[in-house]
């Protein structure tokens, strides 16, 4: 089913998170969405959190923890994939000491070798970009494709962002080519159409999604999670809006894209 490959990145929904994470859930899934991404509990017990996951038929569409709990307490954070039932522990992004040369080059190593240890057990380790690793070129190539680079001896995964993608100049689908069957989540929020290019919902804004589905639909991605860093208005209403058009465009393509709806 077509929800089942939408979820929403609970950084959306960090206030109401701390004010009532399990009713949070339960309102996602009667929206409509088939998953939600973690970002922190935000004090809850995880254990409470899958059990509301597993009465509203919710899934994990991976989990974003910070690179030095990734590095410091990775037996934590594999327990945690483990009772979310995901594979994905997504590093969100790079602390701001590390965005120059040398921090990139000791992420990429420290992530590497993390994934080549997790592997085995059927773990994966991505990256989540923003606009900065465009400011850093690192052997010729600015530190995100550095980061990213599809080589065989590279473990790290994509977790491309749209917006920020479209924000540093780039056609979002046609970034995406060299990650084909190496992106098994994607990032999806909209952008405003006016000089502030700010956050928006999808649908409402500039970014085209049909060729960044298209791609996805060819290329390996299992999950579309929408995310929106800040809201002009109440964010459980714009995860909704973003919810209904994401739903209703994957809906209309052509049928042999996707199978039921």
């Amino acid at each position: 089913m077509l929800k089942d490959k939408i979820a929403v990145q609970l950084y959306t929904l960090r206030e109401e998170c701390q004010a009532d994470f399990p009713g949070v859930l339960r309102k996602i899934s009667q929206i409509g969405y088939g998953g939600v991404q973690f970002a922190g509990f935000q004090g809850y017990d995880p254990q409470e959190l899958k059990a509301v996951l597993d009465e509203v038929g919710l899934k994990t569409a991976g989990m974003h923890v910070g690179f030095h709990d990734i590095v410091a307490n990775t037996g934590k954070v594999v327990s945690d994939a483990r009772l979310f039932d995901t594979r994905d522990i997504i590093c969100p992004s790079i602390p701001a000491e590390l965005r120059n040369e040398g921090g990139y080059k000791q992420l990429k190593k420290d992530l590497n070798g993390i994934a080549k240890h997790l592997k085995g057990e059927g773990f994966r380790i991505s990256y989540h970009n923003h606009a900065f690793e465009f400011e850093t070129v690192i052997e010729g190539q600015d530190a995100l494709s550095y980061l990213l680079e599809a080589a065989v001896d590279n473990e790290i995964l994509a977790e491309l962002d749209v917006y920020w993608l479209q924000k540093c100049g780039f056609e979002p689908a046609s970034f995406f080519k060299p990650y084909a069957d190496r992106m098994p989540i994607v990032h999806m929020k909209d952008m405003t159409a006016d000089g502030e290019q700010a956050f928006a919902e999808i649908g409402t804004g500039s970014i085209e999604f049909e060729p960044i589905i298209r791609w996805g639909e060819e290329n390996g991605v299992e999950w579309y999670v929408v995310e929106q860093d800040v809201c002009r208005t109440a964010p459980m209403g714009c995860v909704q809006t973003s919810f209904t058009n994401l739903y209703n465009l994957m809906s209309n393509l052509q049928p042999n894209l996707f199978g039921e709806a």
